[in-house]
């Protein structure tokens, strides 16, 4: 494995704050870029606030492990850029960085005359990378987003939910989590341009396009049919069997995904092999009609089974399956240990922490969890002397000025 770290040549400015951006820059540290997290000076990211909390850190106090779980690997500066001197030494650190990520409302940083076509003048290698609900161009541009609004208005809410049910939202932040990685895969993919071109440019994403597109078929589906997709609960309206079935203790998932996967349980697992010639289950649009037909026959095979017993016999057959997990199970699970998922770090505040582990594993330039994430300003000194060049002198005087 090598020394060194993929992104270890790229230096972050990372004006983020709550989830969609924070998990860009997050993934972006985790493999080696040098982030600089900019705050407010009063309050800082709002998910300093955020539960949930450790109810007593070291110093007697609640804080939040929300913060750190998505802000370890960067450092920590804070900046009014209401004030024309953070202005200024905002736009000498974009001299000397690579990329700039943001996720205000469209507009804000133009408002600040701190939008691209600003900063591409001081520093015309600069990638401009933007996430917010809407997008920077559009009728809806100007609207505040959040997650629920994302999920809402990109359809994922409208096919998920019991069958017959109301829409539902994600458990998790999904819009959140799939405009983050957007905006990391548009950025990363900037930087392969920008060796090609010598210039950078600006990467917008949306979390309500993220949605949309995290919906796969689902508008072909309509567009061939005319029909709205119902919500399926967990089943799949490409595939069947494909769902959670009821054993003696709990639910699994069977996850026969094509023909052969099929006519396997059918033979090996549910001693029917008259399912595989039945015309109502003969093939894939005929199987997804009779969904309930083959539940009742699967469920009648495993009402004596654990979930254990259950996942073990069908896995033994070739055919994919797998209990559901809640979070208890996934922190125990050995393959989760093993991939990492979890890592367990110390911070300087609130002790012994576990925080997520990285998702892309590279192998030769292996992502990693590093230093906790930073107290409100933390750097400063470091930053501003080191890139900025500032002396104590003015480091105090800019102090007093409430710059920073």
């Amino acid at each position: 494995m090598s020394e060194h770290m993929a992104l270890e040549n790229l230096t972050v400015l990372d004006l983020t704050r709550v989830l969609a951006g924070p998990v860009c820059t997050m993934m972006l540290a985790d493999m080696g870029a040098n982030v600089i997290k900019i705050e407010v000076p009063n309050g800082g990211d709002d998910t300093r606030g955020y539960p949930p909390f450790r109810a007593e850190n070291l110093n007697g106090e609640r804080e939040s492990l929300y913060f750190a779980n998505i802000n370890r690997n960067k450092k920590g500066i804070t900046l009014n850029l209401k004030t024309p001197e953070a202005k200024e030494m905002f736009k000498e650190l974009v001299k000397k960085a690579d990329i700039v990520v943001e996720n205000y409302r469209p507009g804000v940083m133009d408002k600040l005359g701190l939008g691209y076509d600003v900063l591409k003048e001081i520093n015309p290698r600069i990638i401009y990378a933007a996430v917010s609900g809407f997008g920077c161009y559009g009728p809806y541009s100007q609207r505040p987003g959040y997650d629920i609004l994302g999920q809402a208005m990109g359809g994922m809410m409208a096919i998920t939910g019991p069958k017959g049910g109301a829409p539902t939202r994600a458990g998790s932040a999904l819009g959140d989590m799939l405009g983050g990685l957007n905006v990391t895969i548009g950025i990363l993919a900037a930087v392969n341009a920008r060796t090609i071109t010598g210039v950078g440019q600006r990467v917008d994403v949306s979390l309500m396009d993220s949605v949309i597109a995290a919906t796969e078929n689902t508008a072909l589906k309509y567009l061939e049919s005319g029909v709205l997709p119902p919500r399926m609960g967990n089943r799949y309206a490409a595939v069947s069997p494909y769902d959670a079935f009821k054993c003696k203790d709990g639910v699994i998932i069977i996850a026969a995904g094509n023909q052969r996967l099929y006519e396997k349980l059918c033979t090996e697992i549910l001693d029917r092999p008259d399912m595989v010639t039945d015309p109502r289950f003969v093939d894939m649009p005929g199987r997804l009609a009779n969904q309930d037909a083959i539940q009742e026959v699967i469920e009648d095979k495993l009402k004596d089974y654990t979930m254990e017993e259950a996942t073990n016999l069908i896995l033994s057959k070739g055919i994919p399956a797998g209990p559901i997990m809640d979070i208890s199970q996934i922190l125990a699970d050995p393959h989760v240990k093993e991939r990492e998922m979890f890592i367990e770090m110390d911070h300087p505040t609130l002790g012994r922490i576990t925080v997520n582990g990285c998702a892309v594993k590279l192998m030769g330039t292996k992502p990693s969890v590093r230093t906790p994430a930073p107290q409100l300003g933390q750097d400063n000194e470091e930053i501003f002397k080191g890139m900025l060049g500032m002396t104590d002198e003015q480091l105090k005087a800019l102090h007093e000025k409430q710059v920073f």
